[in-house]
């Protein structure tokens, strides 16, 4: 089975993380500073490879009305810019609330303000990616017991 990687695309930097083998687990892989399209794509495309990535999860945030902000339509234009350089399904998962869920775990972990500046966006990426796998793993199972 291919790997999933998550992505939280902001204006300054790419959260970025990977799961493991089976799909069950998502880990925060690192933070890629951006630079332009160019380059966060040639970047992705190295890790992508590296990982054996068959499918990529992108943070959409919505308002939390579930609209459509000036945020998200940063990161749908973004995707549409890396869709053409890749072969990869790409899936958008509403991300509303993973940073503040991401500064919340990083604060009962006792992490510094400083270490949390640093791996904010891999952590919310790697919520992202978590919720979209048990998501995907609820509904299997839900789908199974219908059997």
């Amino acid at each position: 089975m291919k790997r999933l990687i998550g992505l939280d695309i902001g204006d300054k930097n790419i959260g970025i993380a990977v799961s493991d083998g089976l799909g069950i687990t998502a880990q925060a892989l690192t933070t890629l500073k951006r630079k332009n399209i160019n380059v966060d794509t040639a970047s992705l495309k190295v890790m992508i490879e590296k990982y054996d990535v068959g499918e990529i999860i992108i943070g959409l945030p919505k308002n939390m009305d579930g609209s459509i902000g000036h945020q998200a339509k940063k990161v749908i234009h973004f995707t549409e810019q890396l869709k053409k350089s890749l072969n990869i399904p790409i899936i958008f998962w509403d991300e509303r609330l993973t940073t503040v869920m991401a500064t919340k775990v990083m604060i009962e972990g006792d992490l510094s303000r400083k270490k949390r500046k640093k791996r904010i966006d891999k952590i919310a990426a790697q919520l992202v990616l978590q919720n979209y796998l048990d998501r995907k793993k609820f509904f299997s199972k839900s789908e199974e017991n219908e059997k």
